[in-house]
């Protein structure tokens, strides 16, 4: 039995309610195991064929079938509807590690100016968008704040006061990215609440749009919008995005936050820098050898986390003893990433520092998006 479905993006026609089940016997649909609904396979040919959707849906009341098996699959999200169940979109949002991080100096606003390398690695929090009546916040981790401090909840505050739109949604957060890390988890937080609720609450807004909200949440936010690797100016979200192959990488985290502006707070002109760091990794990712990518490493931030937190520098001589190439604390820290040959050594080396006060994670870099909308294997019929 083929379940029921809301009207996909590209597929604008919707059938008489009776004749739904006809009407859907025309489509070949692919059952999705995470969000209970389907995933709609249009086609891909030339125009004026069965697999043109602008021609095959233009006419009103029309229906033609659409060619199977296809030549290529283009799938696209189709949310369910099941009698009693509110609509449910699952994501996943990767978390991401500073590669490079100068401070360029201050700006008027107040502000630093730096130059970043962003990278987008496979440690992710998992999030859970249902219809509701209001806007609602689940957090399944302890010490996280379900108010309106929490950038999730935020994200989807600011995209419905800029969409006008009046509906609401609850949110479940399965948060395994440590939170003040300097990893980025609620700015990935955010970014997946707004591309969830641009296709839950059916707004269709192009990547710039939504990046303007975005950047109203916090400067690493337009940066999840994409995922990869990216260089950022500005204030961090000024994005040139970088070709970068798949490279493995330890994480170590001591267990305690950072605060960001406390550590902003405590940078002097003395460590201000020129970009040419940023620009040095930027390029060895582009050459896609890890032990150039290693020895380029900066992080102008850590002379202002180093005598607050002796951790760090224990941590990164902790891993360039258990073989990596080469480590560095991330963002505002206190987690530090150590460059690997491969992803075997990663998770070698991540045995041999985990300890109790130290969390460890053995990771690779996302050369795709942050934000991601699982897809499981079809269930058997």
């Amino acid at each position: 039995m083929r379940p029921s479905v809301l009207a996909a993006p590209l597929a604008t026609e919707r059938a008489p309610e009776p004749h739904r089940e006809a009407w859907a016997r025309q489509r070949p649909w692919i059952v999705d195991a995470v969000t209970g609904g389907a995933w709609c396979g249009a086609t891909s040919a030339e125009p004026g064929t069965s697999g043109d959707l602008s021609r095959a849906h233009s006419a009103p009341g029309r229906t033609r079938p659409i060619a199977w098996p296809p030549r290529r699959v283009l799938p696209y999200a189709v949310l369910s509807k099941a009698q009693g169940r509110a609509r449910r979109l699952v994501l996943s949002a990767a978390a991401k590690v500073n590669l490079a991080l100068e401070v360029l100096g201050k700006r008027a606003d107040g502000y630093h100016e730096v130059a970043t390398v962003m990278q987008a690695v496979d440690l992710s929090d998992r999030l859970v968008l249902e219809e509701a009546d209001g806007l609602e916040l689940r957090v399944t981790a302890p010490g996280i704040p379900t108010d309106g401090t929490n950038l999730a909840l935020r994200a989807a505050r600011a995209l419905a006061e800029a969409s006008g739109v009046s509906r609401g949604v609850r949110i479940t957060l399965d948060k395994r990215i440590p939170a003040a890390a300097g990893l980025g988890g609620g700015s990935s937080d955010a970014a997946a609440v707004l591309l969830g609720l641009d296709r839950l609450w059916g707004l269709r807004w192009a990547q710039p749009k939504l990046a303007e909200v975005a950047v109203t949440l916090g400067m690493d936010v337009p940066f999840f919008l994409h995922g990869g690797a990216a260089l950022g100016r500005g204030r961090g979200e000024q994005l040139e995005r970088l070709a970068a192959g798949t490279t493995a990488l330890v994480l170590v985290n001591p267990r305690f936050g950072s605060s960001t502006a406390e550590v902003y707070g405590r940078v002097t002109p003395a460590m201000y820098s020129d970009g040419a760091r940023a620009r040095a990794v930027a390029a060895a990712l582009r050459g896609r050898s890890a032990g150039r990518l290693a020895a380029t490493l900066y992080n102008g931030l850590e002379p202002a986390v180093a005598p607050v937190a002796p951790e760090i520098a224990q941590m990164k001589a902790a891993l360039v003893a258990a073989g990596a190439l080469g480590a560095l604390m991330s963002g505002s820290g206190p987690t530090v990433l150590g460059i690997c040959r491969s992803f075997e050594q990663a998770r070698q080396i991540r045995g041999r520092l985990t300890r109790a006060s130290w969390e460890c994670w053995a990771v690779r870099t996302l050369v795709g998006p942050a934000i991601r909308f699982p897809r499981p294997a079809a269930r058997a019929t």
